[in-house]
């Protein structure tokens, strides 16, 4: 796949610390609210999180909830308690096998055989309505839901349009998945949760990278130097990245644009919303 390629971006992290914890702060009372509500998955990013909204906010204001299926790993919901116990946050458990199996039930080719489509779908239905829970929790205690997916998985379009990818405000979008690393090491996430290898837990054994088909040091490496650095072709190849790599990773970050911006609305009036009709967050506020 790679040569010898550069490293991962690294991460100032008491800078990320104080610029993030000031943002969930201001972004939160900006709209009146103190309180916030996010899915512990049992993995880095919700882990991240959680951290970060404790000090943005208060553990007291803070609502964590793991939402398992049953055939979910119970080392995630172990982790996920863990993050939450370091935290001193509020846990709950929402059970999401009964929505599931319901909706499966009306769908039998999803329970049938083991083929990639049918893995996929499974596992946005359950992206999907673990999204639903939070939002619900989420008017039940008036705050606000705090996304989770870090900048890697948004470029690559890793992720579940209006299920992990949706939330009010997100505080690590803009980080890459080992500068996700480095920070959560420096606010103290338990280190079984940082060594354990990354996974959506959708299917038994099922890892992000095995998943990709790379890792994420290296696809981090890459994306860096696209998007950050802007390096031409011939300059990612003169850093030891392979033609097939470059070629893979770009169609990947291109072909999932569209989850990364608002729907797409037709233009048929003079000022249209999210294409001319756009304000500053704080508009009116």
């Amino acid at each position: 796949m790679t040569n010898n390629i550069p490293s991962p971006p690294t991460c100032n992290v008491e800078l990320a610390e104080r610029v993030l914890v000031g943002f969930l702060k201001s972004e939160t009372q900006r709209i009146s609210m103190n309180k916030a509500v996010l899915g512990m998955s049992g993995g880095i990013d919700s882990a991240l999180v959680l951290e970060l909204a404790v000090r943005a906010l208060g553990a007291k204001n803070i609502l964590a909830i793991a939402m398992p299926y049953r055939e979910s790993s119970p080392l995630s919901l172990e982790l996920a308690q863990q993050g939450a116990d370091k935290a001193g946050c509020e846990f709950s458990v929402i059970d999401i096998s009964p929505l599931a199996d319901a909706y499966f039930a009306q769908h039998p080719e999803l329970g049938e055989g083991d083929t990639e489509a049918a893995r996929l779908r499974r596992g946005n239905v359950f992206s999907r309505l673990r999204m639903t829970a939070l939002y619900d929790q989420s008017a039940a205690v008036n705050g606000l839901v705090f996304g989770t997916s870090n900048k890697t998985e948004l470029l690559l379009g890793y992720g579940t349009q209006h299920g992990d990818m949706a939330s009010a405000i997100n505080p690590i979008g803009d980080l890459y998945k080992s500068q996700v690393v480095a920070l959560s090491r420096h606010l103290g996430v338990p280190s079984t949760i940082i060594d354990r290898p990354p996974s959506a837990d959708l299917w038994q054994g099922q890892t992000d990278e095995e998943e990709l088909g790379f890792s994420y040091d290296a696809v981090d490496a890459l994306l860096y130097a696209i998007v950050e650095q802007r390096l031409s072709n011939n300059e990612l190849l003169e850093k030891g990245f392979e033609q097939s790599f470059i070629d893979l990773i770009n169609l990947r970050v291109q072909r999932n644009q569209y989850k990364r911006r608002p729907p797409l609305i037709a233009k048929v009036t003079g000022r249209t919303v999210n294409l001319d009709y756009r304000y500053a967050r704080d508009w009116g506020t």
